[in-house]
């Protein structure tokens, strides 16, 4: 006897977004999602770059690759000793912002959980802001329904630049992950952030182990049963290095983070935020083909 694994098609609240000059159907296609860090520290990236003609060459690069929009970052999620202050996270990611923006058509989110860097973002010209921390800065739902900028609201049990050794979740990953990012989808309709402004994110390996990493993936069907349109953020990340059974740094994990993405979409996810943009777009269009998604 044989059995069929069917793709999941999530019935997406407002499925067709506009940001700047660009209009998604998240219901037809997978959005791809370049990664751009203006970080000495992010140790997942290779492409990663303080010089700003690096970071403007890179831009225009994925851009080539077909990637849809560029997500930027000038703090790593990584614990640390000392929190970078927000003044230079701002002195970060501003002129990488404004530098693309001058140079390309781009969509650009900004990876920040702070308002005071949300606010300048939105002044140098992006349009959507990817909270690894969910909306719990205070300020941070303010800023976002102030201005009406999109909004990628990330799941994470303490924010970037805490270390939690050994995360816990005693009803199981999936069912807290997805508890939260109900919870804060309600608190962000609450406070006036539009359902168009929308999109989650489950945040794999954000104080999650390889065990918990691996069932949201199972599982990301869960995350798209919310309704809004969800991101897989699983490039490079340490669960896929655990899984492929090597250490980092001791081979290309490439086609891992191709598989962990594929997974993902037949699951539901209709964005894929990538370091290799080339490959992922490849893989992404002919996913849509297969899923039946463009007709």
């Amino acid at each position: 006897m044989t059995t069929s694994l069917q793709p999941f098609m999530p019935d997406l609240i407002d499925p067709v977004r506009v940001f700047g000059e660009k209009s998604f159907d998240f219901s037809r296609q997978v959005i791809v999602m370049a990664i751009i860090n203006r970080t000495p520290n992010s140790n997942l990236d290779p492409h990663k770059s303080m010089e700003l003609d690096s970071i403007v060459t890179r831009a225009e690069q994925v851009m080539t690759e077909g990637a849809d929009w560029i997500d930027i970052g000038g703090r790593a999620f990584v614990g640390v000793k000392e929190q970078l202050p927000v003044r230079e996270e701002i002195a970060r990611v501003m002129p990488a912002i404004a530098a693309i923006r001058e140079k390309t058509d781009a969509v650009i989110s900004v990876d920040t959980h702070l308002p005071d860097v949300a606010i300048a973002a939105h002044e140098a010209g992006a349009h959507i802001i990817n909270d690894t921390y969910g909306l719990q800065s205070p300020g941070m739902v303010e800023v976002i329904a102030e201005t009406g900028m999109g909004v990628i609201i990330a799941h994470s049990l303490a924010g970037p630049g805490i270390h939690i050794e050994k995360p816990d979740y005693e009803t199981g990953v999936t069912k807290e992950v997805t508890e939260f990012l109900r919870s804060r989808v309600d608190y962000a309709l609450n406070s006036g952030i539009k359902p168009h402004q929308i999109i989650i994110d489950p945040g794999h390996d954000l104080h999650k182990n390889t065990y918990h990493s691996n069932e949201l993936s199972r599982n990301f069907d869960e995350i798209a049963k919310i309704g809004y349109p969800a991101l897989a953020a699983v490039s490079n990340k340490h669960f896929i290095w655990e899984s492929i059974g090597c250490q980092r740094g001791d081979m290309e994990v490439g086609p891992g983070t191709l598989a962990a993405n594929i997974l993902c979409v037949y699951q539901g996810a209709r964005l894929v935020r990538v370091h290799d943009v080339k490959s992922n777009v490849q893989a992404m269009r002919t996913t849509e083909a297969l899923l039946g998604l463009k007709r």
